[in-house]
């Protein structure tokens, strides 16, 4: 690739536009800006990709073939969770997020964009209500951003460093959390006793230096965490804020963290309207109490309701703008971009359609079902629980006589993925409202004799 090599698919290569970037951020070269990215963290070698191709039809083309190698929830036997979930969807979500004035809605915003913002601000409600909070943002990206921001809001707000996490954490999300706090914050695990927190261990590290108690309900494992009113009740004696991560599907019938003395809660919408699509439509909310201490600290977009003119009618905009980035540019406190905005109009029309009443039978659902797909597999001779705490739509299962693994693999011959693996002998198993008993009376089968076929051959 020469210097004067400009690429039809990436952005900004041009070389005149590199070093115009360089220049900006007083970089003499490419290696230097990306200095502190790890030697092991780097490809060292020109990226295996297909020469560029002359013509539209050409490319797409290509990627169908791509794309033609995946295989969908809706083509295997899905028992997959660990952050991304194949929840039912109802199909009026989609007909409304396909409208043009929402697919192609962006940051510019024409004067005539007010449908969005009404969207937004009836997405808003509709989660404050679901969680038993006053203010709640535009998405985010994505879940693990909304609760390194929650985490990182709780640091500027105590002037401390320290983080206690008394959760177990999805690793997926712990590394990134970690990655986007790591400049401002320091993460403590306190090991978990039984699937939930172990309210001595947080008592015993609690200290002034402490800015926030990071707790995940339903944890990585799905289990729900009861001591809530406990831990808040501990942290806040010591000066400290409390930070939730979850998910949002099960408060039509659990009592939400706020209840409990959550001062921030976050998590991820994507159980709530979106599709899975290879690896989730995901978006971000934060939740807090309408307290300007909190509220000032978001550094996310809120659309609100405001008079006009005309008396008797109004219209939708920007809550204390001055204090996001879009206003103060490098001067943020935190950097919030944009493109997670239609997942937020999905989640307020499934939430709009599910009601109240709707969401209690779905949570239900959700915990008879889980508490099924226990009992079944805990049956079968070789499969133990991973713990005895309560749990929503996830579990593990401990397995004698056959690896994790070698499960996989041989259920996935049979088009079953039976979950996800934890460890050598542990298994994470996922169930939801698209998952019915005979489902998990047929992964229990083929668990069973997928140990029996191990026994025998190590006989």
């Amino acid at each position: 690739m020469t210097e004067t090599f400009v690429h039809p698919y990436i952005p900004n290569t041009a070389p005149a536009v590199k070093q115009a970037m360089l220049d900006a951020v007083d970089a003499a070269s490419v290696e230097e800006f990306y200095a502190d990215v790890p030697a092991e963290l780097r490809l060292q070698r020109a990226l295996d990709v297909p020469e560029p191709l002359p013509a539209e039809q050409d490319l797409a083309r290509h990627v169908r073939g791509i794309l033609a190698k995946n295989r969908t929830t809706e083509e295997r036997l899905s028992f997959l969770g660990a952050g991304t979930y194949n929840h039912y969807v109802p199909a009026v979500v989609d007909e409304v997020i396909r409208r043009s004035e929402f697919l192609t809605a962006y940051a510019g915003e024409p004067y005539e964009d007010h449908g969005r913002f009404q969207a937004l601000f009836e997405y808003q409600s509709l989660m404050a209500e679901l969680l038993a909070m006053d203010v709640v943002n535009v998405p985010t990206y994505d879940g693990y951003q909304a609760t390194a921001t929650g985490l990182a809001m709780a640091g500027r707000m105590t002037g401390r460093r320290r983080v206690l996490a008394v959760s177990d954490v999805l690793p997926e999300k712990d590394s990134k959390v970690r990655d986007y706090t790591r400049a401002q914050l320091q993460i403590e695990v306190v090991p978990t006793t039984g699937g939930t927190a172990d309210l001595d261990g947080l008592r015993a590290r609690l200290g002034d230096d402490v800015a926030a108690v990071w707790v995940e309900t339903p944890s990585f494992t799905g289990a729900v965490e009861t001591q809530l009113r406990a831990i808040a009740d501990a942290a806040h004696a010591a000066g400290a804020v409390v930070v939730v991560g979850t998910d949002p599907i099960g408060y039509g019938v659990l009592t939400p963290p706020a209840v409990q003395g959550a001062d921030i809660v976050t998590g991820d919408i994507q159980s709530l309207g979106l599709h899975q699509w290879f690896g989730g439509a995901h978006a971000g909310f934060i939740a807090v109490h309408d307290d300007p201490k909190f509220v000032m600290e978001m550094p996310s977009r809120l659309f609100g309701l405001e008079s006009t003119h005309v008396p008797g009618e109004y219209g939708f905009g920007d809550v204390a703008y001055e204090r996001t980035s879009f206003a103060l540019r490098e001067e943020g406190k935190e950097w919030v971009g944009t493109a997670a905005a239609l997942w937020g109009i999905a989640t307020g029309v499934y939430l709009s359609l599910m009601g109240p009443a709707g969401m209690a039978e779905l949570g239900e659902l959700l915990l008879a079902r889980t508490r099924y797909a226990q009992h079944v597999l805990s049956q079968i001779p070789g499969v133990s629980l991973g713990d005895d705490a309560l749990h929503l739509r996830e579990f593990t299962v401990r397995l004698s006589g056959i690896r994790a693994a070698d499960l996989v693999t041989t259920l996935r011959a049979q088009g079953i993925e039976p979950g996800v693996v934890v460890s050598e002998h542990m298994l994470l198993v996922c169930v939801t409202d698209a998952t019915s008993a005979s489902d998990i009376d047929r992964l229990a089968a083929a668990i069973a004799a997928a140990i029996d076929t191990t026994k025998e051959q190590a006989a």
